[in-house]
């Protein structure tokens, strides 16, 4: 993470991929939570008033806290159910007041209130799964070589909202958005297509400008936390953990730095093991 400038601002982080399944609100709620273990004032706001991922696991959470007696740090969570842009940006500015970082978590869809949030983003996070049925959603490959051929309707989406963002860049009312692209459950995708998914990423990410990281492997253990909303980061509280549990908290905590927020930290926490 990088020091933060002496005049603060919440930094927004959007979660967005148009397609579901990639693990996108797991991955939203695992790195607030992360944020929130590093001493940050968190708040998460929940695009998808229907689903409500991420605010389910939050009142989940809340629940097993008040159940065992226990004090975790824990984002605040609110569902978004307005119409409107203006209502949006109003409530993001309305939540951004007491808090470093707000996590918005995108529905897995078309959606105009996401398109919106996609322009308010300072980095903006899509996970993929490591298959070309998700790259799909970026570019278009050829089926012969595997080559880039056209970038998809959601690259397109971010790269006008990102020249959109530029302008507020030269003003000095926001920094440059940072797209990162994560690479969820790689740990069930075959070698070979790994490679062409990897290479077809490279060429993508130099023609409009994402970074690429790894993400959290496909783990039993993620959909089973979810009834009590405890995180891979709640030593103490989840019982014996095998390898493959440490594993995935190890793979956390390279993501939370893979992101290079800003390093917003209020007290002694850390991610390290202990």
């Amino acid at each position: 993470m990088v020091a933060v400038p002496a005049r603060h601002r919440t930094h927004r982080i959007v979660f967005a991929n148009e397609k579901g399944g990639t693990g996108k609100s797991t991955t939203a709620v695992h790195v607030a939570v992360a944020l929130s273990y590093l001493g940050a004032r968190v708040t998460m706001l929940d695009l998808d008033p229907r689903q409500r991922t991420s605010h389910r696991y939050m009142e989940n959470r809340y629940n097993t806290m008040q159940r065992r007696g226990l004090h975790l740090p824990t984002p605040a969570c609110e569902v978004f159910k307005g119409r409107s842009d203006s209502a949006l940006n109003l409530k993001i500015e309305k939540l951004e007041k007491d808090c470093d970082f707000l996590v918005i978590d995108n529905p897995g869809r078309d959606d105009p209130l996401a398109r919106c949030a996609v322009e308010q983003a300072d980095t903006l996070v899509t996970p993929m799964n490591d298959s070309f049925v998700d790259f799909d959603l970026i570019g278009q490959v050829d089926p012969e070589n595997f080559n880039v051929k056209k970038l998809s309707f959601f690259a397109e989406l971010i790269w006008e909202a990102r020249i959109k963002r530029s302008r507020a860049t030269v003003s000095g009312e926001r920094m440059q958005m940072d797209w990162i692209v994560v690479r969820n459950r790689t740990g069930h995708t075959e070698a070979r297509n790994m490679a062409r998914i990897n290479k077809a990423l490279t060429e993508m990410s130099k023609r409009v400008g994402f970074r690429v990281t790894p993400g959290l492997s496909e783990r039993v253990i993620f959909r089973e936390l979810f009834p009590s909303g405890l995180t891979l980061l709640d030593k103490g509280h989840l019982g014996d953990l095998g390898t493959s549990h440490l594993v995935a908290r190890q793979e956390l905590r390279t993501l939370v730095m893979a992101l290079n927020l800003p390093e917003i930290v209020k007290s002694k926490p850390s991610l390290e093991p202990t």
